[in-house]
């Protein structure tokens, strides 16, 4: 006679070997479609989640791709609500980590920790995403305003607007970051164009631009850094 194995105790089973292994070793342990695996199986505890897993993974690219998904977009795939919200908690707790890393500290001093933190958030965006980040006298993180989100290759920015949210929160410096879609960081001739505009209307106010960040999956792009400011 063959042993017939219960689904659901093997799941079990396989379920405590991951568990055991990320409290061991650390998130470096297991494979990226293992933590989403563990991820879905906090929501759907009696349930074997390594095909969903794997599945989903594969219909968004990746990781980062996946827990960037919009919401919407994850519960018009079939996705349940409690899966999609185990995936949002995720990433709310990536981007926040990772936000702790800029927060009350001298951005310009690091750097790495700034593009970590706006890769996170923005590489994987379906749409386009524009953000200001303000700065005090130290250069400082104040204020991460969210100012607009476009359709898939657009976002409206209003230079006033910026100009005018800067007097408002006292910022000495701002930085300018948006995304491409695309996944090409390259500027546009229309990116470099909005940037020269805030540029001349903050300098007689006494707000500096430090720079332009543009976001793709393929990396990130400074104006700065290329002479465009």
């Amino acid at each position: 006679m063959t042993e017939q194995t219960d689904p659901a105790t093997d799941a079990s089973g396989h379920r405590a070997r991951l568990r055991r292994r990320l409290i061991d070793n650390g998130p470096d342990a297991l494979l990226d479609h293992e933590l989403v695996e563990y991820l879905l199986a906090l929501a759907i505890p009696r349930r074997d989640t390594k095909p969903m897993a794997r599945k989903l993974l594969a219909d968004f690219g990746g990781l980062g791709a996946l827990l960037s998904a919009d919401s919407d977009t994850l519960l018009r795939i079939g996705a349940s609500e409690s899966v999609v919200a185990a995936l949002k908690i995720a990433e709310a707790s990536a981007l926040r980590l990772l936000r702790t890393r800029i927060a009350d500290r001298p951005i310009l001093s690091d750097w790495q920790a700034l593009r970590d933190y706006l890769h996170a958030d923005m590489a994987h965006r379906a749409i386009e995403r524009v953000r200001v980040l303000h700065l005090n006298t130290r250069n400082a993180l104040i204020r991460d305003d969210l100012i607009s989100e476009g359709s898939i290759d657009q976002a409206a920015v209003h230079v006033r607007e910026v100009i005018r949210r800067a007097i408002d929160l006292g910022s000495a410096a701002i930085i300018l970051v948006h995304n491409h879609p695309s996944g090409d960081p390259q500027p546009s001739r229309q990116d470099i164009a909005l940037t020269r505009e805030i540029i001349a209307a903050g300098k007689p106010l006494g707000i500096a631009v430090h720079d332009h960040i543009v976001v793709g999956t393929s990396g990130q792009v400074s104006l700065r850094a290329l002479g465009l400011l």
